[in-house]
């Protein structure tokens, strides 16, 4: 099954070395669940010919907003609506998580409440779940007939599903502890309020569910639809 990774962002070009960009994190995430991959940069202006060339669409996470007046986002959004209409799975994280809502309706806005920086646990039915996430934007409004997965007092709206085609999810499970505390050391500091970087540098060896939400993603690519 081939899955085609919409980037939407870079990670910080010093710490790329170390971490990967975001589309080698989700490689390493899959890793072994028999995918192949095609990346597609859609920041910087490059797209597949159509919604029918992947299997599967993965959207990545982004510094940039998904309401910003960007040259990538339109298009972005018109794919998006074009694999929703082709039945094509599609997983959206972070801003992929924000674009998809924004494109089939829904509201993304700067939060309010100010940031979720690291490690956070969510509901998702009664079961508990952690991730790490690092995001001020938030689904503020959910596109009509879907479905909360997963929320907490922070994020109301942390997992979305749409039918049994396209789950989103406001948090990362492609970061690690590495990347969360690189992001501290390069995008934080003067950005983020100390409180939270402190907290958020204090939990960074503490369990988060990536590997089992890894398996969900898998399972949710390779499921049979009519």
């Amino acid at each position: 099954m081939k899955i085609g990774i919409l980037q939407t962002g870079h990670s910080p070009e010093d710490l790329r070395a170390q971490i990967g960009d975001y589309s080698d994190m989700f490689k390493h995430l899959l890793q072994g669940q028999g995918f192949e991959f095609d990346v597609y940069r859609v920041v910087d202006g490059q797209f597949p010919d159509s919604a029918l060339a992947a299997d599967g669409w993965l959207i990545t996470g982004s510094k940039h907003g998904a309401y910003e007046d960007l040259p990538w986002i339109p298009p972005l959004e018109q794919l998006i609506q074009g694999i929703a209409e082709a039945g094509r799975p599609l997983i959206g994280i972070c801003f992929g998580h924000q674009i998809i809502a924004q494109a089939l309706g829904g509201k993304v806005e700067k939060f309010s409440g100010g940031w979720a920086v690291g490690r956070q646990t969510y509901d998702f039915g009664g079961v508990e779940m952690a991730f790490n996430a690092w995001h001020q934007d938030q689904v503020t409004e959910r596109p009509q007939g879907t479905v909360v997965l997963a929320s907490n007092d922070f994020c109301e709206n942390a997992a979305l599903l749409y039918g049994d085609q396209i789950l989103t999810i406001q948090p990362h499970p492609e970061f690690g502890p590495d990347v969360i505390e690189g992001l501290i050391n390069t995008r934080g500091k003067g950005v983020v309020p100390d409180d939270l970087l402190e907290a958020a540098q204090a939990q960074l060896d503490d369990h988060i569910s990536s590997e089992s939400f890894a398996d969900q993603m898998a399972d949710f690519f390779r499921k049979e639809r009519s």
